[in-house]
């Protein structure tokens, strides 16, 4: 559920028509329902309400790294997941407690480790021994003690795009799982840092919970194993990866679904459980609200040009993804189109032969489920700008990332004196 609809025959975020958020702000803007990230936080911590022990939850901030949307979600009881650390500084300035923050990612820098140290983070997640052994000797000779996890890859294909899957065997994140309990044994007798638990993330968007449950319970015989050979596990981290439908008609499981497997799965497993959602929580909150520049007649289905593009919305250039297509004030009637945007690269298209809303020049659309991985993976190519983004609440709404204009990135470049 979103809270973007129709009212007398306009869509609006919440109770803001979207074509006043166009005439204040101008496009291509992206448009977050506060009301919506609020109710998706919620529904997903209810679906986790039949474990024994209360989780631990931390967005993934590589999904939405906005202040205001980070702000919002700790207001919500929500930590962070980090993957860098630029992510890092931006979930403690938005009110993120450092011992609700779990860092994770595959190439730490002994600059993020030691901010990391610095923070007091709860958690990092290491991912090599080669890490592992770095982490210990940098918290060591601070006097500090790093509180970890060591992820694993548990060669689990999790059923998603190539490029989002993390868990199978030829994948770069984490150790094999069969060779966890000799890295686990080693790191455990370093000194600076208190290995205390396992963590697994298989990939994104996934579609189907039997992935999850596999690798979930390779997991748990991991740390049977490992509690046999006397070690002491306290925290298990299951990672994110629930997927949200992008096209209408599309079903995917429920946080309620995931949550009852989950504690199916874990329920003698005697930890403090760990989770790391962001598409499942901002997906649905966000639109990127467009303009159409012209209509161009096609060989066989006309071009609707929009001024949003490939550096505003990376996934269709990138994975090929789907993102519903809608006019802000439908006239009821329809077009087959190919919709693009302006960049010079053929690239720079949003979908062909797509059925949707007749629109003409001047005409407002959205493309919808664009909270997550959108505005984050921006860039000036073709050097445009960089988008703006706006946060809706009720009747209200607020700029909470202004629109960067080419020249400002301009003139943070500089021609050296040797050219002339």
């Amino acid at each position: 559920m979103d809270h973007f609809t129709l009212k007398d025959g306009e869509l609006h975020a919440e109770d803001v028509p979207l074509a006043r958020i166009s005439k204040d702000v101008g496009t291509p803007v992206y448009v977050y329902s506060r009301a919506t990230f609020a109710r998706h936080a919620r529904v997903f911590r209810d679906a986790l309400s039949g474990l024994r022990r209360p989780p631990h939850l931390a967005f993934a901030v590589k999904a939405n790294p906005n202040l205001a949307v980070l702000r919002l979600l700790a207001n919500e009881g929500y930590g962070a997941d980090v993957v860098s650390g630029g992510e890092l500084a931006r979930a403690l300035s938005a009110g993120m407690a450092a011992k609700d923050i779990v860092f994770s990612g595959v190439g730490k820098t002994d600059a993020e480790l030691v901010q990391g140290l610095d923070a007091g983070i709860g958690q990092f997640n290491i991912e090599s021994g080669e890490e592992g052994r770095e982490l210990a000797a940098l918290a060591a000779s601070r006097g500090q003690v790093a509180r970890c996890a060591l992820r694993v890859n548990p060669d689990v294909d999790a059923g998603t795009h190539d490029k989002i899957s993390t868990g199978r065997a030829d994948n770069k994140f984490g150790v094999p799982i069969g060779h966890a309990p000799a890295l686990f044994a080693e790191l455990s007798r370093l000194p600076g840092i208190e290995l205390r638990g396992l963590a697994v993330h298989i990939g994104s968007q996934l579609s189907d919970l039997t992935p999850l449950e596999t690798a979930f319970a390779k997991l748990g015989d991991m740390l049977a194993r490992l509690r046999s050979e006397g070690h002491t596990i306290t925290h298990m981290d299951l990672g994110g990866g629930l997927g949200v439908p992008y096209r209408r008609g599309e079903h995917f499981p429920e946080p309620a679904e995931y949550g009852a497997m989950v504690a199916r799965i874990t329920a003698d497993w005697d930890v403090t459980l760990m989770f790391e959602p962001g598409r499942v929580i901002a997906g649905n909150a966000g639109v990127l609200l467009t303009k159409v520049i012209r209509v161009k007649r096609g060989l066989n289905h006309p071009f609707v040009i929009v001024d949003a593009a490939m550096n505003d919305l990376a996934r269709p250039a990138l994975y090929g993804a789907w993102h519903d297509f809608d006019a802000v004030a439908p006239s009821g009637e329809r077009m087959t189109a190919n919709i693009v945007g302006p960049i010079c690269e053929t690239g720079d298209t949003f979908a062909l032969d797509r059925e949707t809303d007749a629109l003409v020049s001047g005409d407002l659309a959205v493309f919808r489920t664009a909270g997550a991985y959108g505005a984050t993976m921006a860039s000036s190519y073709n050097s445009r700008g960089f988008v703006a983004e706006v946060m809706v609440d009720g009747s209200e709404f607020a700029v909470v990332a202004d629109r960067i204009l080419p020249g400002a990135i301009a003139d943070a470049e500089r021609v050296p004196d040797f050219l002339g």
